[in-house]
């Protein structure tokens, strides 16, 4: 549950930009199991002449391409049939949903590996069910063509009184409540995406936008957490600018306005797929990394609306590894499972980058304190990555 301690916005900073602050056995049941009404009769009906041929006729096991097959003869002819195989006792299990999904890539041309290793990152989740190997392919798929709906554009020509720097000071300040009240990371990242597209659907005054910030937050909260937040516990937080009632009110504005549509791919859910492609230097140094540049990320209002949710979490991964100097800075195997190759990330990786290079001096701290901290292995104090900083002072 949330503290109580009071962490105020930096009102003097907004107010410069214009902003206000037992099951029961059911009696009489007498159905017989299944296998005592007809899956397993004793007294058959005497077998015909045709029959007993057949018994006597021993099957022929073979080995064929190190496959055990059983060969019985018909009327001369012999008849291939294949025998179920076991490993250590056990049938090896395969579904018909592996099946279809197996040929359906086939037919596709998915199953055209490209060039290089591509390790498969999943093979240790065979057995996890919560991990839905058969599916986690499609899965992904369907979050990339659907992030496109919920991504905004320049909306801050619709909003005339408020802009993109007054945005970037919201983000910092939710990202130090969102710290301070130790939530889930994907709380944050459904807050921010929230706050955008609300922004970009309807005018809202200045004195309205940490309001919008919260309700955002309290929404993403419900959504998202275990035990979430109280309202009072966001009027603590923001020093009682705002009552109980209007953050009510907003709420329920923001789920009008967006339809109730809250279960959109933010960029947390590619974060974790991308980190875990990181293979074979998957560790929490990288992964702290990778972080730091996402939240980087979705504070500045240009890389929001020039970058879509798995873009943004790619370059991550990708500005992550050129910081920490992994070779080779993107692997088959990441290209594999992103969808975009080096090329296609260049662009936002040097914004994140040059991000990262002014994070030490910027007024908005809350993600540079957040990083610097020894939890989270001071990621925020190592330098920039230089080759791609050079890059981009060499494009312009």
């Amino acid at each position: 549950m949330a503290t109580k301690a009071t962490l105020v916005v930096p009102h003097q900073q907004l107010q410069r930009e214009g902003i206000k602050q037992k099951i029961v056995p059911l009696e009489g049941r007498n159905r017989k199991v299944l296998k005592d009404i007809g899956n397993l009769v004793k007294d058959r009906a005497p077998e015909g002449k045709n029959q007993v041929e057949k018994k006597n006729k021993k099957p022929i096991i073979v080995e064929e391409n190190g496959a055990t097959k059983k060969v019985e003869q018909k009327n001369g002819d012999e008849v291939v049939k294949p025998v179920r195989r076991f490993k250590e006792g056990i049938p090896i299990k395969k579904t018909f949903t592996s099946t279809l999904s197996a040929r359906s890539k086939a037919a596709c041309g998915i199953n055209n590996k490209p060039k290089g290793e591509i390790v498969n990152i999943d093979a240790k989740d065979g057995d996890n069910e919560l991990a839905v190997v058969e599916y986690i392919d499609e899965l992904y798929n369907y979050y990339k063509q659907s992030e496109d709906e919920t991504k905004v554009n320049d909306y801050m020509g619709l909003q005339p009184d408020i802009n993109a720097k007054m945005r970037s000071i919201l983000i910092d300040w939710l990202i130090e409540v969102h710290h301070k009240f130790e939530l889930m990371p994907e709380t944050l990242y459904l807050t921010i995406n929230i706050v955008d597209r609300f922004l970009s659907m309807k005018v809202v005054p200045r004195r309205e936008l940490q309001l919008v910030g919260i309700s955002s937050m309290l929404l993403a909260s419900k959504y998202e957490e275990i035990w979430a937040p109280e309202v009072n516990d966001f009027v603590c937080i923001s020093d009682n600018a705002y009552v109980k009632e209007q953050i009510l009110v907003m709420e329920k504005a923001i789920l009008v306005k967006l339809g109730w549509y809250l279960t959109v791919p933010t960029p947390y859910v590619f974060l974790v797929r991308y980190i875990k492609a990181s293979v074979p230097n998957v560790d929490e140094e990288l992964e702290n990394m990778v972080f730091f540049f996402a939240e980087l990320g979705v504070m500045h209002y240009s890389a929001v609306i020039a970058h879509c949710a798995s873009t943004i979490a790619a370059s991550a991964v990708y500005a992550a590894r050129c910081t920490l100097k992994r070779s080779p800075a993107w692997t088959e195997t990441l290209e594999h499972n992103t969808g975009y190759s080096e090329n296609q990330l260049i662009d936002c990786a040097k914004l994140l980058v040059g991000f990262h290079s002014g994070a030490a001096e910027s007024k908005l701290k809350a993600v540079f304190k957040k990083y610097s901290s020894i939890k989270s292995g001071a990621v925020a104090l190592y330098s920039p990555a230089k080759e791609l900083l050079a890059e981009s002072s060499s494009d312009q």
